[in-house]
């Protein structure tokens, strides 16, 4: 919620699901994906399910934003690779998709054009640039309309410039 009370999304429905003991997963990102389990499944099928209940209330995919930062942010990430089709957004900063070096993802279906930005540092004590980059290349391989940035010496936080990004991304959906 705290990067949600920086935008004017005066219109918008704001759904922020909170991680069992402020976290989605024990271990890192990149650690074997059957060692965050059951956690990031169970982290997954949360978002899938907020997905469908708002799309039943009335608001589709396509004008959904999923966001995050840090774990936040590759959850959702790799949740629109793992489901894709046309979403309103995603967006994760200090983010990248899940799973060990050496993955080869195998997402199938297609984004349709689904803007994806990706914001990191190159010096993120958690998350590799390689990984940002490759994350990239994947949601960009399966439709995802990409623009990764990468700021020097940011360190594993959220800046004024990825702020402003999801700004464009929240007004985007709301002239849909």
């Amino acid at each position: 919620m705290a990067l949600a009370r920086t935008l004017d999304a005066p219109e918008s429905a704001l759904v922020a699901p909170q991680a069992q003991q402020g976290t989605w997963y024990p271990y890192s990102f990149l650690a074997p994906l059957e060692r965050n389990e059951p956690h990031l499944s169970s982290a997954l099928m949360l978002v899938g399910a907020i997905v469908g209940l708002l799309e039943e209330n009335g608001i589709p995919k396509a004008r959904q934003l999923l966001l995050g930062f840090s774990q936040g942010g590759c959850l959702a990430l790799e949740f629109v690779g793992r489901n894709a089709r046309r979403y309103g957004g995603v967006a994760g900063m200090s983010a990248g998709l899940i799973g060990p070096p050496g993955r080869q993802w195998d997402f199938g279906g297609s984004l349709e054009g689904t803007p994806v930005f990706i914001g990191c540092s190159d010096r993120d004590p958690h998350i590799p640039q390689e990984r940002v980059e490759e994350s990239g290349r994947e949601l960009a391989r399966i439709g995802g309309a990409l623009d990764v940035r990468i700021y020097p010496g940011l360190g594993h936080t959220v800046n004024r410039d990825e702020l402003d990004r999801l700004q464009q991304m929240v007004e985007a959906v709301h002239r849909k």
